[in-house]
């Protein structure tokens, strides 16, 4: 299925939470490549029947990065929790009162832990993040998975203003968006095929 813009996608986000019990959805796509603005759209449609959980909350902490080695990879797979975020989907799943789930603070690069509450009684889960199509426990815990397709050009053009925006200079931030970025979009683009929808934006 397509949705060609950002208004078909809300309206598909509003006939699943309108199915009487709680359901998960999951909007993958490339770095900078609109999910964000998709599933923030969807949530601030739908006021208190939904509720944005991101996959960034479980970003690796910075200092744990650098023990690793992995600081100059900073978003790619293995600096992601990802057996953490596919706990967290499965207790959005329970009937537990409320669930409380980490958001990442782009200001100081870190995860902040219980910084979101999800309510039981909140009937869609919008969770969205870049590898949710290539982790393979992640997709069985979505009752629906899209993919966010945009101009390419354009996309990148986003990525470069966001880390400027962020503190970075022009120069380091085109060379980190053409050094790490595009190589996390060339691994995400891969798993577009296995998402249940397309969003074209």
């Amino acid at each position: 299925m397509v949705l060609e813009d950002t208004t078909a996608a809300i309206e598909r986000a509003k006939a699943l939470a309108e199915t009487g019990t709680r359901k998960i959805l999951g909007i993958a796509g490339p770095p900078g490549g609109g999910k964000s603005t998709v599933a923030r759209a969807v949530v601030a449609d739908l006021g208190d029947q939904a509720r944005l959980v991101p996959m960034d909350g479980f970003h690796l902490a910075q200092a744990e990065l650098v023990r690793l080695g992995r600081r100059d990879r900073m978003g790619a797979p293995d600096t992601f929790d990802s057996a953490g975020y596919a706990a967290l989907l499965q207790r959005l799943r329970s009937d537990e009162p409320v669930v409380y789930a980490p958001e990442f603070r782009r200001e100081i690069e870190e995860p902040i832990a219980g910084a979101i509450a999800v309510p039981n009684t909140v009937p869609l889960v919008v969770t969205e993040g870049n590898y949710l199509l290539l982790w393979p426990e992640i997709k069985p815990l979505l009752d629906e998975a899209w993919y966010v397709e945009t101009d390419e050009e354009l996309r990148v053009q986003r990525l470069i203003q966001r880390h400027i925006e962020f503190g970075k200079t022009p120069e380091y931030a085109r060379a980190w968006v053409m050094r790490s970025d595009e190589r996390n979009a060339e691994l995400v683009a891969t798993t577009a095929s296995a998402a249940d929808c397309l969003v074209r934006l």
